[in-house]
């Protein structure tokens, strides 16, 4: 397997702290028998301190653990609901790699508090967005989210800085989408002027716009693309209710 393709152009913070702690096992028995040098963040030229798509899969591959872990047990059915959303998100072959790490986390303890601390120093806005946005995700992969997940989603985006509004309008794009979750989505009181509607529109299209991780790799950019879509559905879903031009 490629494991530089996975890491999308090298490793910067997450292979330190305590991600890396979690991790580092996983990813030395990964490394085991290569014979190319494992990939850094100086190897890429970047800043060890600049976000990278490895460090994004790392972060998820943590939290997603924390997710998993939060009532206490993992079965069979929940890893192949993360096998399956991996898949989707990232290819068989990413997927599979980004399995092999998580199967060590998940034996061990997780400081989800300092994971998130170490993130929220390093990751952009716009990318613990998409971060949290996968996890949602992931909690929605069954079709139900448990009172212990959703209780550790918030716990997490709040250690990440992201806001309950920003968590509700996440979460709604999983929802029914009706014109309550429009609503949601676009983070604006139903009751609001069209003038406001729309400028919550543009607002949410700016904040949620997929060139905002285009550096982080061609399959994060897929996926912040259709968390795009969500947003453009629901104004659309609005518009045509109120009859908007």
């Amino acid at each position: 397997m490629s494991f530089n393709k996975w890491i999308g152009g090298g490793l910067g913070w997450a292979f330190g702290g305590p991600i890396g702690g979690l991790v580092g096992f996983a990813l030395g028995a990964l490394f085991d028998g290569m014979s190319t040098q494992a990939p850094t963040a100086q190897h890429a030229g970047r800043s060890p301190h600049a976000t990278t798509g490895g460090d994004l899969a790392l972060s998820l591959v943590v939290l997603s653990a924390a997710v998993m872990k939060a009532d206490g047990k993992v079965t069979k059915a929940e890893l192949d609901v993360v096998k399956r959303f991996f898949r989707q998100q990232f290819g068989e072959e990413q997927a599979q790699q980004l399995l092999l790490v998580m199967r060590d986390v998940l034996k061990r303890e997780i400081p989800v508090h300092q994971v998130c601390i170490q993130v929220r120093q390093y990751m952009p806005h716009p990318a613990r967005l998409q971060l949290m946005h996968y996890l949602i995700g992931l909690a929605h992969a069954d079709g139900r989210v448990d009172r212990s997940e959703l209780d550790m989603l918030r716990r997490i985006a709040a250690g990440l800085g992201v806001n309950e509004k920003d968590l509700g309008s996440m979460s709604a794009m999983f929802g029914r989408g009706d014109i309550e979750s429009a609503y949601r989505i676009l983070e604006v009181d139903p009751k609001a002027s069209d003038d406001a509607v729309k400028k919550a529109y543009r607002r949410m299209a700016v904040k949620h716009h997929p060139d905002k991780v285009g550096h982080l790799g061609d399959e994060v950019q897929k996926a912040a693309a259709d968390k795009f879509k969500k947003v453009q559905q629901a104004w659309e879903r609005i518009r045509r209710e109120r009859g908007i031009n």
